[in-house]
């Protein structure tokens, strides 16, 4: 497939290959753009930014509304592209691909409702006569960069409501998966844009990294991806608006008044979808003491139902990661957690980039299956003492995206609330479960700013003051 910017769909000199991560067969090649193609990316996004910024809330709900029965229309082959290039079950990735319409006509509805305020300018001595407001204005360009185990979900995530704020988009998806963004820039183009509105560049992401983000044309970068990559962003931004989600390694505690059938049942959903290749997906699953054993016996059966097998196969729960390499990586974390005291209930087994569904038990927290985020198949699991200990185990994290709880008491659920520090916070559910309209981000080295279309709208916004003089008579 051929990237889009300035206008034109375009090769480049050198393209790289985009394989299935659990055949290794070759699906397509992507253009790996040029330092040339780099700025005329960004000069046509300069332009079309005036565009935009100009182009009525009306006319961008519209194009946003026409985008999303467009994406209703190709949803089956916007899934199976996923599937394909990422490796996750074809019914995650329907899923995945159910979500975006909603998703994007919220976003068009909230790019309407960027409001401002009168200022009580009155109120302070000498400011009498003069009329204050504040009224939000697009950013300009905004540069998305997108990870690869939910390749549409937060790719629109960052654009649509970019574009319903009146930005211009350079989008950057991940090298694994740039197939279903350039299928989806399509969509986008086809429902309207203008010109250059939306650009999807593909190609080295350290190299285009560092040329978008560093452009001083650039006002607005969305980012999701790793903390060390998030740090690289921040050095070489200069002074723009950054979003960062940069993951977390989420903790589930489990009290003794918990329905341990229900716990097990969705911990198995929780630290299993997508591989575990989630920012939320459970990793800790910390249990007091008194109910540890009871939990491991109903949680083993549950995670050994999990269907492993070809993606595209029906009734497939767990595909394969996005590489071998990154398989190799889970299988090292969970084998030196083993070595070091831990062991493997069941799982622990790998073949090429297809990691069995793991538990591992009796964990330290200071292991590193436990305090680093795994990106994987398997959950780590220790006991605690109380409530105490579980609230100062699930925030010694450099981390703070989301946790969990399980509990019938009312008072421990709010102080766990209440102390946890985290950005998304379950009662009586999973870390991984998120509702595309809410306030989605974490604290700590979890991130900054927030995404859902409301919250998004606002990032994707400057706030401008205008002061009106000489108003005595």
């Amino acid at each position: 497939m051929k990237m889009y910017i300035a206008g034109n769909w375009t090769d480049a000199p050198t393209m790289k290959t985009v394989t299935s991560p659990y055949t290794g067969e070759t699906i397509d090649e992507t253009p790996d753009a040029t330092e040339a193609q780099i700025e005329q990316c960004l000069a046509a996004a300069e332009k079309a930014a005036t565009v935009m910024a100009h182009l009525p809330g009306a006319e961008r709900s519209a194009i946003l509304n026409r985008a999303a029965d467009l994406l209703a229309e190709h949803a089956e082959d916007l899934a199976r592209t996923i599937t394909m290039e990422e490796g996750k079950p074809l019914g995650e990735s329907k899923v995945e691909v159910s979500r975006m319409p909603d998703l994007a006509r919220l976003s068009a509805f909230e790019g309407t409702q960027a409001r401002g305020e009168t200022l009580p300018l009155d109120a302070q001595a000498g400011a009498v006569g003069k009329f204050g407001m504040t009224l939000r204005v697009p950013c300009g360009v905004v540069v998305a960069i997108t990870p690869f185990n939910y390749p549409l979900l937060l790719v629109l995530h960052k654009v649509a409501p970019a574009l319903a704020a009146g930005n211009a988009v350079i989008l950057k998806p991940a090298g694994y998966t740039p197939l279903v963004a350039l299928k989806m820039t399509k969509l986008f183009l086809e429902a309207g844009l203008p010109e250059n509105a939306l650009q999807c560049i593909t190609g080295s992401g350290a190299r285009l990294g560092k040329a978008l983000c560093g452009d001083r044309r650039v006002r607005k970068i969305s980012f999701t991806g790793s903390v060390p990559v998030g740090e690289e962003i921040t050095r070489t931004a200069g002074i723009k608006k950054l979003s960062l989600e940069l993951g977390s390694n989420a903790p589930l505690v489990v009290l003794p008044d918990a329905d341990l059938e229900q716990v097990a049942e969705v911990a198995a959903i929780g630290g299993y979808v997508n591989a575990g290749q989630v920012c939320i997906s459970t990793q800790r699953i910390l249990v007091q003491r008194g109910i540890y054993s009871d939990f491991l016996d109903a949680l083993k059966p549950k995670v050994e139902a999990i269907t492993v097998g070809d993606p595209m196969t029906e009734g497939t729960r767990l595909g394969a990661l996005i590489s071998e390499k990154d398989a190799e990586r889970v299988d090292g974390w969970v084998k030196a957690a083993v070595a070091s005291g831990a062991r493997v209930v069941t799982g622990g087994e790998r073949d090429g980039a297809v990691y069995q569904p793991t538990i591992v038990a009796d964990v330290d927290p200071k292991m590193r299956v436990s305090c680093e985020e795994l990106f994987g198949p398997a959950v780590a699991v220790s006991p605690v003492e109380s409530i105490d200990e579980a609230i100062a185990l699930a925030n010694d994290s450099d981390f703070g995206l989301g946790a969990g709880i399980f509990t019938r008491d009312i008072n421990n659920a709010f102080r766990f609330v209440r102390e946890v520090q985290s950005g998304n916070v379950m009662v009586n559910w999973s870390p991984l479960w998120r509702a595309d309209f809410m306030p989605y981000g974490g604290f700590k080295n979890s991130g900054i700013g927030k995404e859902g279309p409301r919250y998004a709208v606002q990032e994707m916004t400057e706030l401008k003051t205008a002061i009106f003089h000489g108003l005595d008579g």
